[in-house]
């Protein structure tokens, strides 16, 4: 047999073989260990709306350094490397949440956390996600907005078999995308429950103008009666609202360096949609739950609605000094607890008697406790006047109660007309910025506060 003929044999060996094994590998029939292949295989799977996904040739440093988002009152998850895949550990399980000083709810969440810690990957990361089930219910998670094999997807019984109380269930795919993502229970009970958290996938090449804080706000809506700490998940009112599973003034302020570019990832999960307002400065919206939007489509604006399972990100230069709030404008969603007149309400009275509305806030105060500061001036003649009170009597000031190294520096009783959806972006000059992020660091010396790193 002649050189040239043993060769088309041997190729055409070679060829059937790798063909046989993608195939079975497309069907789910064989795992695929080795991350390369994974990827390859997984790059047939997708067809993008932004065009068909192509490998690209590795640029010779490698991927950019990325600068990791900062979510507020809630941890990033921690991965092991195993060979080339990123591993991350992820429980479902309740978890008891302290949305206010003087109100702590019984929720469902990851890791011990509601919202669930953040994941954090770069663009062409393979990621294996090892996730328990310790609900007393059965579960799955899907990935909202990322692209992965059909039985990555998480819905029961179309993707996957629920996950069994006790059970565990290991999802692995590769992330060709870059972009603003959240991982979710695919139980609508179970989200109102507020089993949701961020899955950001950041850029292999650095995104253009450079940010430099970047911070992630996750809103969620609940329904707690009176006396209780269950969340009502049928319900279609809702009187605690929270970013990060907290409610002001408990929210801790994000803090920036004066003259710095500002990134905001902001994700819905929740019944209503919410118009989010950044006080004092002009914002771009440069991302969905897609990804990065292109150039062309950025204009200035202060107010975006961010619907249901939408994410949006915005961006601004931190140009003006001062703490300037970041809330959502309906107005109902500035407040807490509108749906009862009994306990465990910010909003503490419908008096409209000075000396017994007095009392009442003074009551719940000493309950936390924290000193209550007297409400804001009202006429003598005020009961003779129709229509009153609306905000008088509403102010509940509990600065020591929500102190922490953020929030030094704020006036006096600055927390007073804080409440639902409401928070801070504090942009400091230089000096106080350093000042600020010292406090913060020895508070906790692994905190990551800044990051000098391009995204």
């Amino acid at each position: 047999m002649s050189g040239t003929r043993r060769r088309f044999f041997q190729d055409a060996a070679f060829f059937g073989a790798g063909f046989l094994g993608l195939s079975e590998a497309l069907r789910g029939e064989t795992q695929v260990s080795d991350p390369q292949a994974a990827r390859a295989i997984e790059q047939g799977r997708h067809h993008s709306p932004y065009g068909n996904y192509k490998k690209k040739e590795a640029a010779p440093a490698g991927p950019d350094p990325f600068l990791p988002m900062v979510t507020p009152d809630v941890a990033d998850l921690p991965h092991e490397m195993d060979g080339g895949v990123k591993v991350f550990k992820l429980v479902a399980e309740p978890v008891k949440r302290k949305i206010a000083p003087f109100k702590t709810i019984d929720a469902w969440g990851y890791n011990g956390s509601c919202p669930g810690p953040t994941i954090q990957v770069q663009q062409g990361d393979r990621v294996r996600i090892v996730f328990e089930n310790k609900l007393p219910e059965a579960t799955s998670i899907h990935w909202h907005g990322l692209e992965v094999p059909i039985e990555q997807d998480g819905v029961p019984w179309i993707s996957q078999k629920p996950i069994a109380p006790g059970e565990k269930y290991v999802y692995e795919f590769t992330v060709h995308q870059e972009g603003t993502f959240f991982y979710h229970s695919h139980g609508a009970m179970q989200e109102m429950m507020g089993m949701i958290g961020f899955f950001v996938a950041h850029p292999e090449r650095s995104y253009k103008p450079r940010a430099d804080h970047d911070f992630g706000m996750i809103l969620q809506e609940w329904a707690v009666l009176p006396n209780n700490s269950v969340p009502n998940t049928a319900a279609m009112e809702f009187n605690w609202l929270t970013f990060n599973g907290v409610s002001a003034p408990a929210i801790t302020p994000m803090i920036a360096r004066l003259g710095s570019r500002v990134r905001l990832r902001i994700v819905n999960m929740g019944m209503d949609h919410h118009p989010i307002h950044l006080h004092g400065n002009q914002f771009l919206v440069t991302g969905t739950e897609g990804g990065r939007a292109p150039e062309s489509t950025w204009y200035p604006m202060n107010t975006v609605l961010v619907g249901v399972a939408q994410a949006r990100v915005v961006e601004f230069e931190a140009k003006y000094p001062g703490s300037w709030m970041v809330h959502c404008h309906l107005p109902h969603h500035m407040m807490n607890s509108m749906m009862d007149l009994l306990k465990d309400r910010a909003i503490e009275t419908a008096n409209t008697n000075d000396a017994k509305a007095l009392s009442q806030m003074e009551s719940l105060a000493k309950s936390v406790p924290f000193e209550h500061v007297h409400h804001s001036p009202i006429a003598a003649n005020a009961n003779a006047v129709p229509g009153f009170p609306q905000d008088a009597f509403m102010e509940m000031g509990m600065d020591e109660a929500v102190a922490k190294p953020e929030t030094h520096g704020l006036p006096p009783n600055w927390s007073a007309g804080m409440m639902g959806m409401m928070t801070l972006v504090r942009v400091l000059p230089n000096k106080e910025y350093e000042e600020m992020m010292a406090r913060i660091k020895s508070r906790n010396p692994n905190n990551q506060s800044e990051h000098r790193h391009e995204s």
